[in-house]
């Protein structure tokens, strides 16, 4: 098994939505604001090399709304899913299997793509999708306060094409990984655990955004059920304390890979690394 970093993009997004409850004075000194009050963020997904399988756990952001819709989240950097894919030496054509954590926009926005005249057609023509179905039913039937996260451009056209699958009880057997599910960002959100070179990694999606959310209060206003978020956090966070678990964090800028301490105060950030740093 490979397992590789794909950055796809970064993007900015508010900080106080970001951080909840938590003040700006205080959430700064992690992720300082620009003028707009603004956070950089990453769209860092992974690459899964395992025998004749090649699996991309999320897609970003993808390139198929309008310019309208992207400046509202600031795109800047010059990376792309293309350009680190072919970097590694692959194609989106090689992929096999799609792996979304779940489907709000920019997570799953790369998985369609717009041709030049109107037409949603698949990103990755020869590979399986796979959610989960009652993550499926909430995005489909969206509540208020997420549908402006669920496009139907991303997600109905993933159903038409025949490449939808669902996550069942035994995850291992469908994608080869362990998947641990969460309900407090949004309805059985999915975070791949895998054990690679002898250590235990986690791609944290929306659980753990940036090493600036560690501390439990630091949640997202975008987060449907916070209280969960903090229990689900809390017991995750201990166990990858007490287990030196390695987190691949999809949405900070600045870290690909973070580890954690038990301190006074609680679990708290321990080391950062490059992803290479690591894994070899």
């Amino acid at each position: 098994m490979k397992i590789y970093p794909i950055e796809t993009g970064n993007f900015k997004l508010d900080g106080g939505a970001m951080f909840g409850v938590v003040p700006k004075t205080i959430w700064q000194r992690t992720n300082p604001a620009d003028s707009n009050n603004l956070i950089e963020m990453s769209m860092r997904c992974m690459l899964i090399e395992d025998g004749d399988r090649l699996t991309l756990v999320d897609t970003g952001l993808g390139a198929k709304q309008s310019d309208k819709f992207y400046s509202y989240y600031y795109l800047f950097g010059d990376f792309s899913l293309d350009i680190s894919l072919a970097k590694l030496g692959f194609h989106r054509d090689d992929i096999t299997d799609v792996f979304l954590t779940h489907l709000h926009f920019d997570h799953c926005g790369g998985v369609i793509e717009r041709t030049k005249d109107g037409m949603l057609i698949p990103a990755f023509k020869n590979a399986k999708v796979w959610s989960n179905d009652r993550h499926w039913k909430w995005a489909t039937e969206p509540n208020p306060r997420e549908k402006a996260s669920f496009l139907k451009e991303n997600i109905n056209p993933i159903k038409e094409s025949g490449q939808l699958n669902f996550i069942h009880s035994n995850s291992m057997d469908q994608v080869g990984f362990d998947v641990l599910f969460m309900d407090g960002h949004t309805e059985k959100q999915m975070l791949p655990k895998l054990t690679y070179q002898d250590k235990t990694l986690v791609f944290m999606a929306d659980l753990l955004p940036t090493t600036g959310h560690i501390p439990l209060p630091y949640v997202m206003g975008y987060d449907t059920r916070p209280l969960l978020t903090i229990k689900e956090k809390g017991n995750f966070l201990k166990e990858a304390a007490d287990h030196n678990y390695y987190l691949f964090l999809e949405h900070d800028a600045h870290n690909e890979i973070c580890t954690l301490k038990h301190t006074e105060k609680g679990v708290r950030l321990k080391e950062t690394h490059k992803f290479t740093d690591i894994f070899n």
